[in-house]
């Protein structure tokens, strides 16, 4: 199953600070939907994960944002334990999928303690149905069947509002501490003409917060 897109950061960067340069926009489809309806949901800082269900095989396996890049035996552990295949096999014996998600908690990442301080978890962002990106009424279907975490709404805006929203700070959902960011999706799912999503992503750090 395919690897996560990278997401495209909003603004080009400057050279020496690596900080935005606000108004020279990365992509020409973020500068022309700039004032039109965004969903911002809450970026989790953890480590990229894939849960892909073959229902041929009956097989649940576990890569991170790459095919060569390891997951801890810990969160390993975890992802086990919330996805057996008994579940899978369950719920959906005839339709494979890829959930992508993030792996978060204690010692992944600097401040992974500050969501889950004595374990980890995961939370989900995504879900890939053959070449069907699933929309959020339906990932969330999934997740509630499956009982594991979404990532939330945080609020719905222009791009505009998104970046006003970080550069006041914005606290997390899992405690008292800075969210990482926002990644912002067009309120309805839209693909440039090479065929790639149109989403990108607000951290505090790209604006020298």
């Amino acid at each position: 199953m395919r690897e996560y897109p990278k997401i495209q950061s909003i603004f080009k960067r400057d050279e020496k600070t690596h900080h935005f340069i606000e108004g020279m926009w990365a992509m020409p489809e973020f500068e022309y939907l700039q004032n039109n309806k965004w969903v911002f949901t809450e970026k989790v800082d953890g480590t990229n994960i894939r849960v892909l269900w073959s229902c041929l095989e009956g097989k649940v396996s576990y890569k991170g944002r790459t095919e060569n890049a390891q997951i801890s035996t810990f969160l390993l552990t975890e992802l086990q334990n919330l996805f057996p295949v008994e579940k899978f096999n369950s719920l959906y014996p005839s339709v494979s999928m890829c959930l992508y998600g993030e792996g978060y908690g204690a010692k992944i990442q600097k401040g992974g303690g500050n969501y889950l301080p004595n374990g980890v978890s995961f939370v989900l962002f995504d879900v890939l149905i053959e070449n069907w990106w699933l929309e959020r009424p339906n990932m969330l279907d999934i997740a509630d069947k499956l009982d594991i975490q979404t990532v939330p709404i945080r609020e719905m805006g222009t791009l505009h509002d998104g970046i006003a929203i970080i550069k006041n700070g914005l606290n997390s959902t899992w405690g008292n501490f800075r969210a990482e960011g926002l990644v912002c999706k067009p309120y309805v799912e839209l693909f440039n003409r090479k065929g790639d999503r149109v989403i990108t992503k607000l951290k505090h750090k790209d604006f020298g917060e």
